[in-house]
């Protein structure tokens, strides 16, 4: 990672954003959030989540039903002794989290589990189409 990069970004967000690190439940700037926004990628400012698809899981991190438009590349992940799958920021390859199948059944069924290290609140950027 370039210096002035790496100097931009908290040791935090380096260990979730480069080195798949998970932040803890509940400690997060944005576990809570209700603002009105684009939720972007915290290492390239790629749009990644609306607000309009943010709800409150219980789970402790970010929860999103989908993802703007192709912003979040998927991937196996079979670290740790789990099978899931990885979320990973497609313009940059950044680490975000986690999809998983037990999302509200009225919203498609999805829960992207994000960490609020991997995503920067952008409350001007609540234009359609979240860009």
């Amino acid at each position: 990672m370039p210096d002035d990069q790496r100097s931009r970004l908290t040791p935090l967000q380096v260990r979730v954003l480069r080195e798949g690190y998970t932040e803890r439940a509940f400690t997060g700037a944005y576990h809570d959030e209700t603002a009105v926004g684009t939720y972007r990628c915290a290492d390239c400012g790629a749009a990644l989540f609306r607000s309009d698809d943010k709800f409150d899981s219980g789970s402790g991190w970010p929860s999103f039903t989908e993802a703007v438009g192709e912003s979040v590349h998927l991937r196996d992940d079979r670290s740790h002794g789990m099978v899931r799958i990885e979320a990973t920021c497609a313009a940059c390859g950044a680490h975000l989290g986690h999809l998983f199948d037990d999302g509200p059944r009225d919203r498609g069924g999805l829960r992207y589990c994000i960490n609020s290290a991997a995503l920067a609140l952008d409350r001007a950027g609540s234009a359609p189409g979240g860009a």
